[in-house]
């Protein structure tokens, strides 16, 4: 509110014949506006304190009036006169002592017929109009002071005296305010060369931002030039003059009043006796009523009240309380040396302490304090001191462009840490200002690093007049650091902004700020940062026209590049909404992601995403199109799409239409020589006909090769020709009548009944149009003229790869049978694997019959039957 508005109450707050107002003709009206009386200060609280505001630039200070009509009841011109010239000396002298603790004073004194008159800064009170109140609340029974905030009963305004201001000081507050009246002490004794005399909560006063400042210096004296401390002669109290031209009787060191003589010592008893009377509910020790006798009286005591004193006082103040309070000046600590107790050894009173100096430091300093050590202090000082002592200098400090991003981070702390309403009333009017006025690179980085910040307190409405266009100005700029930061922003502030805001401002200038920075891996990243982060807030349309180019365009080639891609088109794989299709992922965002499978760049955990989420569009290519392909496949006409694709590993099962094996011919079997000559034998009466076959052509067992008439002891199943099984392969998979999956259909030997199903050891060679090639258990190669399958165009290369199964383990049974023959006994041992060829039928050329017939013989007595067959034949 303009502190003319504020101030017009309180003009038309008065009666409506209002009397001559003394004020109007002192000339310091000509230079600010008086607004009412607030407090009281200086001695016997002449000086009137009013609000007030500079004209020329509004600015809010403490107007101090004193009215010359109150020294009327002096009776006296003299005195009057003495008065007025006191009062006027002692502001020439505040004008003079230039330093942060010391009241500061921003007008001179103006003098009318009726007034003296001077403006300052602003202030709320003088101590003695705190501790008057405390005083008169503190008569209520009660625990002693702990020196934490203290409690107090409000008085009635019957009973409350009218100079009396309510305020509750802080453990803190009370801490820093006796350190800085130590510290005005310490300057003027040691800088000013004077000592103050009239130490008293008077001339103490507080300031609008809880600050403790040393005024009342209309008693003044200097020091001794040889010894600061040594004394020098000044004035004893004394009821012959008037009290308003005297020093306060209750605070003065006894030395003063006794022997007439004051030191830079004398003041710090003046201060002793002050932190006692804040302690003890604003009473001072001694209570005099401006009596000489009665201070001495109760001087004598004083030992006493302060031992009954120092349980209210804080324990690491009360040695020094005692030695303050010393009746010997040679006791009693300095300034300089009061100041280094452990007592002010607090970080937050010395970051307090360092902003009232803080215009004295150099740009560096300040840099310094804000960043690190103004914000580590914060969250120890308490809210009340935020608001009255460290925002108004950081408000101040704001102005500064040099010091602004610096001055920033508590600001933003602040900004944090407030309520609403507080930021609405006290912080957001001044951030207003800085939003649109010119910064530097520093200063507008880290309001956007910490827009979330501010948007969580701003008004709906001021955002998108304040806020929003500095982040839309920031996406704009042509400094990489300032365009990284509005990149930030924007996912930061993601929730504040509505659709129509990220459609039509936001991603356009993303697609402008990828497009001029596509060469730098931060600016990309924080482009793909703030595409995933607005993607659900786009449509359709705007995903597959904008982003999804984006995406296409963007250079993988550094893995968090990738990894930030990848998770990108996770989220368009999880709703349909984004409109990744199955075409686009198949030719054109696949074929961009599949050479990074081998980047060496990636670790373990980013070819990982990158995986899951190569195989998540594999799958929902996979599904999609295995439903269209069904759906395809419902529609054809043919009945064969219904006909089983499976059938049994054995032909003697399969009760399937035929099928053809492409390059397989299936011609007749062709009989062999022995049966050739069994046929022509057969029809005869001849020893060998009725040897070898045993039965008739007709027979069931026609087909079977015997020579149980010549080895009556052979049994039946070493008479029969085993011939081999033969698993064709087929030529491809899709073949008619193929068994994908379940192994080969089985091909057997015409010669072989069904229900014998033994297996065969001997392996076959490639077969040819003459026959297949055979080997024994014994080794040796045995030639069978007639086949029933043969290949055409080529043969079946002799591998077990080719020929599956013909080595199985039916192979090791088939031996161990075969070893149990007759002709294993006696000396035939080493021709019983050709016997059991011959017996077996396996043997079936001519002329290899004969060889083999002479071997066997060899050891064993002729057969004259079986030799007489063979030269017959």
């Amino acid at each position: 509110m303009p502190a003319a508005t504020m101030f017009s109450k309180f003009k038309s707050s008065s009666t409506s014949a209002p009397p001559p107002n003394p004020y109007d003709t002192n000339p310091i009206t000509q230079y600010f506006e008086i607004g009412k009386q607030i407090a009281c200060a200086g001695p016997e609280l002449v000086w009137k304190i009013h609000e007030g505001y500079r004209k020329t630039d509004m600015k809010e200070c403490s107007i101090f009036v004193f009215e010359k009509r109150t020294a009327e009841k002096l009776h006296k011109p003299k005195r009057k006169d003495l008065v007025t010239e006191i009062l006027r000396a002692s502001v020439k002298q505040l004008e003079r002592f230039r330093h942060p603790k010391i009241l500061q004073i921003m007008h001179t004194v103006e003098e009318s017929s009726e007034t003296l008159s001077f403006a300052t800064e602003p202030v709320i009170a003088c101590l003695a109009n705190v501790l008057a109140y405390q005083e008169c609340a503190g008569t209520a029974p009660g625990p002693p002071s702990t020196g934490a905030s203290q409690q107090m009963q409000n008085p009635s305004p019957a009973n409350r005296p009218p100079h009396a201001k309510e305020y509750s000081f802080l453990d803190i507050e009370l801490k820093y305010g006796i350190l800085q009246i130590t510290e005005a002490l310490s300057f003027l004794h040691y800088s000013g060369q004077v000592i103050h005399r009239n130490v008293c909560p008077s001339s103490i006063l507080i300031t609008k931002k809880g600050t403790w400042k040393l005024a009342g210096f209309e008693f003044t004296e200097r020091v001794n030039e040889t010894d600061a401390t040594d004394p020098v002669p000044c004035q004893s109290w004394s009821t012959r003059t008037s009290k308003m031209v005297q020093p306060n009787l209750d605070y003065m060191a006894p030395e003063n009043q006794i022997n007439s003589n004051c030191s830079i010592l004398s003041d710090m008893f003046s201060l002793g006796m002050v932190i006692c009377a804040i302690f003890n509910h604003g009473r001072p020790l001694i209570q005099s009523g401006n009596s000489p006798p009665a201070y001495i009286k109760q001087m004598e005591t004083l030992d006493e009240a302060v031992h009954n004193i120092l349980p209210r006082i804080p324990i690491p103040l009360q040695e020094a309380t005692t030695r303050l309070l010393k009746k010997s000046p040679g006791a009693r600590p300095t300034a300089q040396l009061l100041t280094l107790i452990k007592y002010f050894s607090d970080p937050a009173v010395q970051a307090l302490q360092f902003l009232d100096v803080i215009n004295m430091k150099d740009p560096t300093q300040k840099t310094h304090f804000y960043r690190s050590t103004l914000r580590e202090v914060l969250p120890f000082v308490p809210r009340k001191l935020w608001w009255q002592h460290i925002w108004p200098n950081l408000q101040q400090e704001m102005r500064a462009d040099e010091v602004l991003a610096a001055v920033l981070q508590p600001a933003l702390t602040l900004v944090q840490e407030s309520s609403n309403s507080e930021y609405e009333a006290i912080i957001l009017p001044t951030f207003k200002t800085v939003f649109v006025a010119p910064k530097s690179i520093q200063a507008t980085v880290a309001l956007l690093e910490n827009l979330h910040i501010i948007l969580e307190k701003t008004p709906r409405d001021d955002i998108r007049t304040e806020v929003l266009p500095l982040l839309f100005n920031a996406l704009e700029s042509t400094t990489i650091q300032v365009q990284s930061a509005a990149l930030v922003a924007v996912t930061n502030v993601y929730d504040y902004l509505d659709d129509i805001t990220i459609k039509k401002m936001v991603l356009p200038k993303l697609k402008s700020v990828f497009e001029k920075n596509q060469s730098d891996l931060k600016i990309m990243g924080n482009v793909l940062q703030c595409v995933e982060r607005t993607l659900d807030k786009l449509d359709k349309s705007q995903i597959i026209d904008e982003v999804l180019p984006l995406l296409l365009e963007v250079r993988l080639t550094d893995p968090d590049i990738i990894v930030r891609v990848v998770n990108i088109y996770r989220i368009m794989l999880c709703d349909k909404k984004y409109g990744l299709t199955v075409n686009t992922m198949a030719t054109k965002v696949m074929p961009t992601l599949l050479p990074q499978t081998v980047n060496p760049s990636l670790n373990l955990e980013q070819f990982m995403i990158l995986l899951e989420v190569l195989q998540e569009m594999l799958d929902q290519i996979d599904r999609q199109q295995r439903n269209k392909l069904k759906l395809d496949n419902l529609s054809l006409p043919s009945p064969d799409r219904h006909r089983p694709l499976r059938h049994q590993f054995s032909s003697d099962n399969m009760n399937v239409q035929q099928f053809n094996i492409p390059n397989l011919r299936i011609d007749q079997r062709k009989t062999s020589s022995a049966e050739d000559m069994a046929r022509k034998n057969s029809t005869g009466s001849g020893a060998l006909g009725s040897w070898w076959f045993g039965g008739s052509p007709s027979s069931p067992d026609s087909n079977f090769l015997r020579v149980v008439n010549a080895f009556p002891n052979r049994r039946l199943s070493d008479n029969t020709l085993m011939t081999p099984k033969i698993r064709i392969a087929p030529s491809c998979a899709s073949s008619p009548g193929g068994t994908p999956g379940g192994g080969l259909p089985i091909r057997r030997h015409s010669s072989i009944g069904p229900q014998e199903r033994r297996s065969s050891h001997t392996n076959l060679s490639p077969p040819t149009q003459q026959g297949f090639s055979a080997r024994g258990s014994s080794g040796s190669s045995l030639s069978v003229p007639a086949t029933s399958a043969s290949y055409v165009g080529g043969s079946m290369p002799n591998t077990s790869s080719s020929v599956p199964f013909l080595l199985s383990s039916s192979m090791q049974s088939i031996r161990s049978r075969r070893t149990s023959t007759v002709l294993t006994s006696g000396p035939l041992g080493s021709g019983s694997g050709l016997l059991q060829q011959l017996g077996s039928g396996m043997i079936l050329n001519t002329k290899n019959f004969k060889s083999v017939l002479e071997k066997v013989t060899k050891n064993r007595p002729r057969s004259s039957s079986l030799f007489s067959v063979y030269n017959d034949r």
